[in-house]
């Protein structure tokens, strides 16, 4: 069962019952999103074109906040998002991130959400969705990323997900000075990012949060 909970930041977060997860920090969903995933790796690579690849399509906020930067940034991004546990269309429409961010793109945030899986979708002249229906750990990359977003639920729920050949199967789809962000600055997160080939590097966390991880694959 899935719950709407609210955060700090007056922002939605989901809570799952089924991993005893929220999807989102407590201390404001939108504030931890916008300082791991947009200023620490979107705006951090300084690209004006790239392909991102997201594990946790979740509630959709990395890829609003993305969009939503692309847009005031004149970037032309791929956004591909993997997701084995859907959100469902009733409870997306209780997530208030496009009324507290930009109500105008409130239909653009609902198009994510409604949008098919495994199809190519645009949702602007600059930005593409697709959204992939499927388990991380089966899951084969055909494409060459520039940015991942690591935002699966913890490695103390699913230590699967956060594994060595998860991390080595991502670091060959990952583009030279390519970038992985990931919330979680656990001991063995970043023992499997530096035995992936990762040079990591940790980060001063958002409120609420001491630290978080960016890994990068040095073009050496």
């Amino acid at each position: 069962m899935i719950k709407v909970i609210p955060t700090s930041d007056k922002s939605n977060t989901l809570y799952s019952e089924q991993f005893d997860e929220h999807y989102h920090s407590t201390h404001g969903a939108i504030n931890e999103s916008m300082h791991i995933f947009i200023k620490e790796a979107l705006l951090y690579s300084s690209l004006k074109k790239a392909t991102i690849f997201e594990v946790g399509f979740g509630t959709g906020l990395n890829a609003f906040l993305t969009f939503i930067e692309s847009l005031k940034n004149d970037l032309s991004i791929t956004y591909i998002s993997l997701e084995k546990y859907p959100v469902d269309i009733d409870t997306s429409k209780q997530l208030n991130y496009a009324d507290i961010i930009a109500p105008e793109y409130l239909s653009e945030f609902m198009k994510m959400h409604s949008s098919a899986w495994n199809e190519q979708v645009i949702i602007n002249n600059g930005f593409k969705l697709i959204k992939i229906l499927d388990d991380f750990n089966q899951y084969e990359l055909k494409e060459k990323v520039d940015i991942i977003f690591f935002d699966a639920f913890s490695p103390d729920t699913q230590p699967e997900l956060w594994s060595f050949p998860n991390f080595k199967k991502l670091y060959n789809a990952l583009n030279d000075n390519g970038i992985l962000i990931t919330y979680s600055s656990k001991g063995i997160v970043k023992d499997n990012l530096r035995k992936a080939g990762f040079v990591v590097k940790r980060l001063k966390g958002p409120v609420g949060k001491r630290h978080i991880i960016r890994a990068e694959k040095k073009n050496i």
